[in-house]
């Protein structure tokens, strides 16, 4: 299993190696290979799965002295994990390699062609990434976590989700979730995430909001802000007299946050949008403007089309927007249902398994790919 850099990538790859253990794999038997720079690094250890990380780099886009320097350096440390990922795989033996995408992902994928290893890209971006697109050419399938994507040898399996987040109920675990993350169970309950990294606009915003909502007693808002902007963040307010405000940097608990919001306000990751419909999650969803080939907006529109996700460009998303949505759905449970109802309509095949039944085909030699 290979990817990483950023949660975007290290989670479902996680989530499909958790799959495969459900399935009857050893967790000794799935081997993670990952970036020494990246949040794998963080993420992987606790797991207990076997990890490998590399010394390779992405290209830097911001051009300065520091990423002028880095991007020089790039080709050969690209090369030098190559030829590492490349004794890796001599020494593991695998009976597939799995890339989840993502500059990490690439030296132990060109590693596995040299070792003739099968290959399977999982691409869960409706416009999959460079690294995908790439590596896909000479793979042996790509699994597609939605129809019609334009990838050499498309299966359409849904994207890899945690186990944990599959087993959500929200009915069933909403009060239960609600009090491990201290929030009543009397209030609507606004939930905002911007990814691992966080998202500035959507700080700078939920804070005027809050600011502006003080004396709202009805609402309760937790704030997963990114670790790097926890200093920046406002003030938290207990809610004794008026609106409960919670500021996290990392959320340990997202699986709970789910279950407990009525509403969440989120970016426009892959992983992200295939978690709303496959637990039938209603959102507003503000699509990163500068992501890669716009690809936010692509995933967005695939819940928004459809009824299941309020999508909201960059450009209009301010506190007036923000507030005029969350009051319209407070007092409208009747279409919050909708839109939760849409986005789990959405969600049959990421819900389905038939990325792992895929993965185990391959590996197992039994895939027969269509003519």
């Amino acid at each position: 299993m290979s990817g990483g850099g950023t949660a975007g990538h290290v989670l479902p790859a996680l989530a499909i190696a958790e799959g495969l253990v459900a399935a009857g794999h050893p967790p000794s038997s799935i081997h993670y290979v990952g970036a020494r720079r990246g949040i794998e690094t963080r993420l992987l250890p606790p797991t207990g799965f076997p990890h490998t990380f590399l010394d390779v780099t992405g290209l830097q886009r911001r051009m300065n002295p520091r990423t002028l320097v880095a991007n020089a350096v790039m080709p050969l440390k690209m090369v030098r994990s190559v030829w590492a990922a490349y004794r890796l795989l001599g020494r593991l033996r695998p009976s597939v390699a799995v890339s989840v995408g993502g500059y990490a992902s690439v030296p132990a994928m060109f590693a596995a062609r040299m070792r003739r290893v099968p290959i399977v890209v999982v691409s869960y971006d409706k416009r999959p990434g460079w690294a995908s697109r790439l590596v896909a050419r000479f793979a042996r399938v790509s699994a597609t976590g939605f129809d019609g994507m334009p990838l050499p040898r498309a299966v359409h399996t849904g994207s890899p989700l945690r186990q944990s987040i599959l087993a959500i109920d929200r009915v069933r675990d909403r009060a239960d979730a609600r009090g491990v993350l201290g929030l009543p169970a009397d209030r609507f309950v606004v939930a905002v995430f911007g990814g691992s990294q966080g998202a500035g606009l959507l700080n700078r915003v939920t804070a005027e909001f809050v600011e502006r909502h003080g004396d709202r007693r009805d609402l309760a808002v937790r704030h997963i802000v990114g670790e790097r902007f926890v200093g920046q963040a406002a003030p938290e307010h207990d809610g004794a007299s008026g609106i409960l405000y919670q500021v996290v940097g990392y959320e340990e608990q997202m699986p709970q946050v789910y279950a407990a919001a009525d509403l969440m306000v989120v970016r426009g990751g892959a992983s992200t949008v295939a978690e709303l419909s496959a637990i039938g999650a209603p959102a507003i969803i503000v699509p990163w403007a500068l992501a890669a080939d716009d690809h936010q907006t692509v995933n967005a529109a695939i819940l928004a089309d459809h009824g299941g996700a309020i999508s909201i460009p960059e450009a209009s998303f301010t506190v007036d927007v923000l507030a005029e949505h969350v009051t319209r759905l407070v007092s409208d449970p009747a279409e919050l249902s909708v839109i939760g109802r849409r986005a789990w309509e959405q969600g049959e095949a990421h819900r389905s398994g038939r990325l792992i039944d895929l993965i185990d085909a391959v590996g197992g030699g039994t895939f027969e790919a269509a003519s």
